[in-house]
């Protein structure tokens, strides 16, 4: 029997497979479930990487693919988790992702979206810090209608948009670029920290 021909989303695991596996080793070397002082620097790090994310959350082009995107945003989520720890809102970092292609933009937010099933095991970890869904981490809370479920309808929609050569390029760049991203923004939040701040 000929083999099935591997699916958009299958692809797109298989080559982020290592930058995933480089921000996981990054994540556990910061320890951030050890305390809170680390946590609110990872959280600072999930902060910025939304915020940079809400612009496709709320693109117009986009929304008429996935119909819920806007909702699925957690950039005010990770605003009010910081501001229940009384956290500075970290200002931006350069080398933010801007006005990406269409494909592009879906690589970016399929690695956003993936990252919802990983929480599930973060919220976890949180509960240990006298952390929640209403207190501290609800940007790791499960979505409305559950995680699996919305993972299966976003991965649908992407698999079935009929998509030239180039724009298959352009969503795995997108992929590849967004755990990469999230990397610079982890190490600058755990350096920033470390440094002094100014009398």
């Amino acid at each position: 029997m000929p083999q099935a021909p591997i699916r958009r989303s299958q692809r797109l695991n298989q080559i982020t497979h290592a930058p995933h596996e480089q921000l996981d080793k990054a994540v556990k070397a910061n320890a951030p479930f050890e305390t809170l002082a680390s946590y609110t620097r990872f959280l600072s790090a999930q902060y910025l990487f939304q915020q940079e994310l809400k612009a496709l959350y709320t693109d117009h082009q986009l929304i008429g693919l996935i119909a819920d995107l806007p909702e699925r945003c957690r950039a005010e989520q990770a605003k009010a988790d910081l501001n229940d720890l009384s956290t500075p809102i970290p200002g931006p970092v350069a080398g933010a992702v801007l006005h990406p292609p269409l494909a592009e933009a879906l690589g970016w937010l399929f690695v956003s979206e993936g990252s919802k099933l990983g929480a599930a095991f973060l919220i976890k970890r949180a509960v240990a810090l006298n952390l929640s869904e209403t207190f501290g981490a609800r940007h790791l809370g499960e979505p409305a209608g559950g995680r699996a479920d919305g993972w299966k309808r976003f991965i649908r929609l992407l698999d079935d948009l009929p998509f030239t050569e180039e724009q298959e390029r352009q969503i795995d760049t997108g992929a590849v670029a967004a755990f990469e991203r999230f990397n610079v923004l982890l190490e600058h939040a755990y350096t920033s920290a470390a440094q002094p701040q100014p009398a």
